[in-house]
């Protein structure tokens, strides 16, 4: 539980960070304040876009291997979204770093309504959500404080340790589906109007 939570958390901190740690990066990236937005923006779009992928995946792949591969990808991406050196290279890692994240919530979600039944399940959900809202309440001092007393780049680093905890607790513990459901159909053609529609509008 606390291992699905941490990896969902990921996704709340990660934002809320980088939020606070953007005037910084915007001096140290040479960008302006509409430019530097495109830190925050590609990230939410890929979550966005990936989104919907998510039952489909989680079905084909299972959900223990969709949740770990993610939280790798997620590892990862920080740490290159970390070692950025131009505003092009830090919207490319961080689009990257949305797309590993997406599936962070729905898949925690997921596990903590199948190891949990009955009156537990509302319980659970209730730790679930106050689990949650740590992570955005921590999410603007933490980053506050690593942007002020270390680096703007610690706001993407302090996922890596995070992460890893979070990888190995899901993969030693998390119970695997011994019969998985059936893959849902999926609709690709509308999947890519919608991604394309969303990458144009911004």
């Amino acid at each position: 539980f606390f291992g699905v939570v941490l990896g969902a958390n990921l996704q709340a901190l990660d934002t809320t960070m980088a939020t606070v740690a953007l005037p910084r990066m915007q001096g140290a990236l040479s960008a302006t304040q509409d430019e530097i937005a495109w830190v925050l923006t590609a990230y939410l779009i890929a979550v966005v876009i990936v989104l919907p992928l998510t039952g489909y995946l989680s079905a084909r792949f299972g959900r223990k291997n969709l949740f770990l591969v993610a939280t790798a990808a997620f590892i990862v991406t920080s740490m290159l979204a970390g070692t950025s050196d131009s505003l092009f290279e830090m919207v490319i890692y961080r689009f990257l770093q949305g797309l590993a994240a997406a599936p962070f919530i729905p898949v925690s979600q997921s596990f903590v309504f199948d190891v949990y039944t009955g009156d537990e399940r509302g319980e659970a959900m209730g730790w679930w959500t106050m689990g949650m809202m740590s992570g955005l309440l921590l999410g603007p001092a933490l980053g506050g404080y690593v942007t002020e007393f270390h680096s703007w780049r610690w706001a993407f680093y302090l996922n890596v340790p995070l992460g890893l905890l979070s990888f190995f607790l899901v993969l030693v513990f998390a119970p695997v589906r011994r019969i998985r459901p059936p893959v849902p159909p999926f609709g690709f053609t509308g999947f890519i109007i919608l991604a394309v529609a969303l990458v144009g509008l911004q």
